[in-house]
């Protein structure tokens, strides 16, 4: 076999002091906003199957929809879809080639699509609102 080398690299075990780059907030985000999307389709199927399934159904939906913290949860789904799909865009430009692929241009981008995103989720609580 070899020789075992050990390797004299730094090793940082306190999470606390790790500084993440924009990018990879953006791109952990991204991800995040996707799974929030796939559990919120289950919510937003049922409140639709039971708003339609008869007059009473709708009844019961908009009472449900009453609620504060209903509308809440309604307005984080909807910031997290605005996110993903802000995000995705994001990834087929860079994907395409409409975007450079430097770290100045992800960085650019990502903050971009912060600022998108934040003007988005506030049309979206006024929509709940």
């Amino acid at each position: 076999m070899g020789k075992t080398v050990k390797k004299q690299r730094p090793v940082n075990l306190d999470l606390s002091t790790i500084r993440f780059p924009v990018t990879a907030i953006a791109s952990i985000l991204h991800r995040v906003s996707g799974v929030i999307t796939f559990v919120a389709i289950g919510i937003l199927l049922w409140v639709l199957g039971l708003s339609l399934s008869s007059p009473e159904g709708f009844l019961q939906a908009s009472a449900v929809m009453d609620s504060f913290i209903v509308k809440f949860i309604f307005w984080g789904i909807l910031t997290a879809l605005a996110y993903h799909i802000v995000g995705g865009v994001r990834h087929l430009m860079m994907d395409f080639g409409y975007l450079g692929e430097t770290l100045q241009a992800g960085t650019r981008s990502a903050q971009i699509s912060f600022g998108i995103t934040v003007v988005l989720s506030i049309l979206a609580g006024v929509l709940v609102w």
